[in-house]
């Protein structure tokens, strides 16, 4: 009997090591591997405005707007017809990363974030969200050498509100999320997601 086609979330702090698990992921399970913001040509430009420390900054409304704005277009272009021709979509964040970074770590209405994203998303949610979880002083010593982004350069104590934000996320919700200890060694991550995915899913990578 074949899997139907699942769409995958991989979440986490910048740092976690999540894009490289997407990729892995992606190969794997013959996936369309694609990310948020930035997945489509609109998602491009998003992401430049969001995230580019080269632009001014953004009023937080715009920003969360902006977010959505890239969630629908990338449902509607990418997500959606992947799923529909049957092929397993693997994205780097999604809606978990919305409700950590902009409700836990900036402080926007969770109730606003919840009927903005399912606008935007047009209930398309995913079959499973990873959590790769890592402390923030470690993700922040991964990290040393590479350029940030506008986010990436927010001070500490907002990486541990959007730490406590996703582990919040996924403790309220085991149904649909699962935790993985992203401070173990690559091999031991991979081994976590292979055998969550084979659990949860179905999925033999």
């Amino acid at each position: 009997m074949n899997t139907p086609a699942r769409l995958i979330a991989v979440e986490g702090i910048d740092g976690c090591g999540k894009s490289t698990q997407a990729l892995r992921i992606g190969k794997k399970i013959d996936a369309l591997v694609t990310r948020e913001p930035g997945g489509t040509k609109l998602g491009q430009q998003l992401r430049e405005l969001l995230l580019s420390p080269d632009h001014d900054p953004i009023s937080l409304r715009s920003e969360v707007l902006l977010m959505i704005a890239d969630r629908a277009e990338h449902v509607e272009s990418v997500i959606r017809p992947a799923l529909l021709r049957g092929q397993h979509v693997v994205t780097d964040r999604y809606a978990g990363s919305t409700f950590a970074y902009q409700g836990s770590g900036r402080g926007v209405d969770f109730d606003a974030l919840k009927m903005l994203n399912h606008w935007g998303s047009d209930g398309v949610t995913p079959d499973l969200s990873i959590l790769f979880d890592l402390p923030v002083s470690v993700a922040i010593a991964r990290r040393k050498d590479a350029k940030t982004d506008r986010v990436e350069s927010m001070d500490v104590s907002f990486h541990e509100r959007v730490r406590h934000g996703f582990l919040t996320l996924a403790h309220n919700d085991p149904q649909h999320w699962a935790i993985v200890d992203a401070s173990q060694s690559l091999e031991a991550v991979s081994k976590d997601v292979d055998d969550i995915l084979a659990e949860r899913l179905g999925l033999s990578l």
